[in-house]
């Protein structure tokens, strides 16, 4: 349509599903419906908000109740859905390139489109960085999808079933798990997997001893677990994860991953059954080749105060593919805002705030990053976790159940901002009657 002005978002993740939700809600209102469109992309058919891919993965999620369609999304709030793949951005002519849909089976099911745009919004998120560790693709799992967090657990179910019905005695892999990464996902899966494997093991697997042959890894190449949080609560987290008898190794660094077998620079081997890769972060690698855009070490865009890239203003990223600005520390250089649910959020409500400005040519304003610190979940344990951060020149250690609620609320400004006050109480409710009915863990 004429004088329409074309919002395009990649990304479905927490930060561009939110934002076009918005959007939609927004422009629907307006009398000049047809003058703003929104569509969102992705190569997903489904959303789910990525700090719970760990409770996938250890079998404490019911994905049914957890997993939102885009197609629906979009009907509800009134922006466009297309299904594929961004492999391309033409620049001059303002049109993006769209890869072709392929479902498991091998038919088409989306051809190539390409979907012009005035303003566009890249939020692809992040993947784990291998930094080049051989074995890593051929041997150890990831947790970068939804697909990699189902993979892996039927891969533990399957396990535990195999302890279970085999006549002879358990190998010393067998039911050990190795999570290579301190961080966040590491510690939070290492944390669900001694709650749930146990749970399992609970539903009539007499043959498996939980405590003898069940073992869980943490392997760290930093000094200490948790190295973006401050010490105490590193601290705290490492004290609960080894009190449940989860084996945490830091200073050990990997040097190569073998089929269930994990080999550390010092020499030592540590045999696995699942091998899982949670270390490092970085943005996609087709973003440091895709049309000229400027990008830093990790394929993040270079973007400028305004969540603009450096390089071409109708072009905006945000979340963790992008490499926002932040503070600058002693030394004089620059940090970038970290690969937080909170920066995506954060910077979703900017650019939202920002549309009407760009539609009418007006001055944006920049993005200032509001550290409300970090929380980790230890399942049905703990959690613990710093607030507030730089907005008190310091900050707060949580733990125990203040530190779970808060948590939790995390994961409901979500579901608010995706959903509003009544469905989301509406499904809260019915989330606390289903658990009384279902088993604590998912079994297949």
């Amino acid at each position: 349509m004429e004088n329409e002005h074309r919002i395009v978002i990649v990304g479905g993740g927490a930060g561009g599903l939110e934002l076009a939700t918005k959007l939609g809600d927004r422009y629907a209102k307006k009398k000049a419906l047809n003058s703003v469109s929104i569509t969102l992309i992705d190569k997903n058919r489904t959303h789910i908000w990525k700090p719970k891919l760990h409770e996938v993965a250890a079998g404490s999620m019911d994905l049914a109740d957890q997993e939102l369609d885009y197609i629906a999304q979009a009907h509800w709030h009134h922006f466009k859905f297309r299904l594929g793949e961004l492999v391309g951005i033409d620049r001059e002519n303002k049109v993006i390139e769209v890869a072709p849909f392929v479902d498991d089976s091998g038919e088409l099911v989306t051809p190539s489109q390409k979907v012009p745009y005035d303003t566009l919004i890249i939020a692809i998120g992040s993947l784990t960085n291998d930094f080049k560790t051989p074995g890593v693709s051929e041997y150890a799992q990831r947790l970068e999808s939804l697909a990699d967090a189902k993979r892996f657990h039927l891969r533990m179910i399957n396990a535990c079933l195999r302890a279970q019905s085999q006549q002879t005695p358990l190998a010393s892999h067998q039911l050990q798990v190795a999570i290579i990464g301190a961080g966040a996902t590491g510690v939070e899966l290492a944390a669900e997997l001694h709650r749930n494997t146990r749970a399992i093991i609970s539903y009539g697997m007499d043959r498996v001893d939980p405590e003898k042959d069940i073992k869980v890894i943490l392997i760290e190449a930093g000094s200490r677990i948790l190295p973006a949080l401050p010490n105490r609560i590193s601290s705290a987290a490492e004290k609960l994860l080894v009190d449940l008898g989860v084996k945490v190794m830091t200073n050990s660094q990997v040097k190569k991953i073998l089929p269930k077998q994990v080999c550390l620079a010092n020499g030592q081997e540590i045999p696995a059954e699942l091998i899982v890769w949670a270390a490092g972060v970085k943005a996609p690698d087709f973003l440091k080749d895709i049309s000229g855009l400027e990008t830093n070490h990790i394929n993040q865009l270079v973007v400028l105060p305004t969540l603009q890239t450096s390089l071409d203003n109708s072009i905006f990223a945000m979340g963790d593919c992008a490499a926002c600005p932040w503070t600058t520390d002693s030394e004089g250089k620059t940090r970038t805002v970290p690969p937080r649910a909170q920066a995506a959020h954060q910077q979703a409500e900017h650019i939202y705030a920002q549309i009407q400005k760009i539609i009418e040519g007006k001055p944006l304003k920049p993005y200032a990053y509001r550290d409300f610190g970090s929380l980790v979940s230890l399942g049905e344990y703990s959690s613990v976790g710093s607030m507030m951060g730089g907005l008190i020149g310091g900050s707060l250690m949580v733990d125990g159940l203040i530190a779970k609620l808060m948590y939790m609320s995390l994961y409901k400004m979500h579901q608010l901002a995706l959903h509003g006050w009544v469905k989301v109480a509406l499904d809260s409710l019915s989330r606390l009657i289903h658990r009384r009915t279902h088993s604590i863990v998912k079994l297949h």
